[in-house]
């Protein structure tokens, strides 16, 4: 379960709390810090003050804590990557790492920081060629243990993008998957996360969400397809 300190107006870790009581504890539970009322800051004073909160509004330890967005931030990352993972190490969660939306201004730098256990990147047939390309080369720097992906649908599996194109054009042939299927198992592989987060409110998208995770993408029309991405990026570089 992924959620952040600053979702629901700072209150979804309550309203976890409240809905799912003595369950929370079975699952998994992944959350972001960064984000105040007051703006985007990483200072190690307000990212401890948020981190020792998380347990005491959960009811339980969460089992990952993401610094949220930190290119908003870049001064402040060193410190605040420390920051997290000394919070780790004191036992306010179990991992520690990033979640970026778009990592360019990130991903260039030797960055001397602690290794993360993971780093949470878009994911799926939207993102840009410049955000996948940067999301690979922050992860190679900062040496992630695992990468997550997010937001196949780029926040909304109902627009109008996802009715105009055929996302069974990446799946292996033989496989019947509708739309919403094929866009969510190439998610899995553009680029490769070992998870994927989705939101959803209706029971019936999740479990088609979940179903999705046993279809077979075909790599070859993946490598295709990102090199034309690619392509059309540096075009449209050039005419810039």
């Amino acid at each position: 379960m992924d959620t952040a300190f600053n979702y629901q107006r700072f209150a979804a870790h309550r309203s976890l709390a409240d809905t799912a009581g003595d369950l929370l504890a079975s699952f998994e539970v992944s959350t972001k810090v960064g984000f105040f009322p007051d703006g985007h800051d990483l200072s190690p004073e307000r990212l401890r003050a948020a981190v020792r909160k998380i347990p005491e509004e959960l009811g339980c330890v969460p089992s990952t804590v993401l610094l949220h967005n930190p290119e908003c931030s870049a001064d402040g990352f060193e410190e605040a990557c420390t920051t997290l993972s000394e919070m780790r190490d004191a036992g306010y969660c179990r991992a520690w790492g990033f979640s970026s939306w778009d990592p360019r201004s990130l991903a260039d730098r030797d960055w001397p920081v602690p290794r993360p256990d993971l780093v949470m990147v878009r994911a799926g047939l939207s993102v840009p060629a410049p955000v996948l390309d940067a999301a690979g080369r922050l992860v190679r720097r900062v040496g992630a243990r695992a990468v997550w992906g997010m937001a196949p649908f780029g926040g909304d599996a109902a627009g109008p993008l996802w009715s105009e194109i055929d996302t069974s054009l990446f799946l292996a042939p033989g496989q019947q998957a509708s739309r919403v299927q094929a866009g969510v198992a190439a998610a899995w592989v553009v680029p490769v996360v070992e998870r994927l987060a989705v939101g959803t409110s209706s029971p019936t998208h999740l479990e088609e969400i979940v179903q999705a995770e046993s279809l077979t993408v075909s790599t070859s029309t993946v490598d295709r397809y990102r090199a034309l991405l690619r392509r059309r990026a540096e075009r449209a570089d050039t005419a810039s």
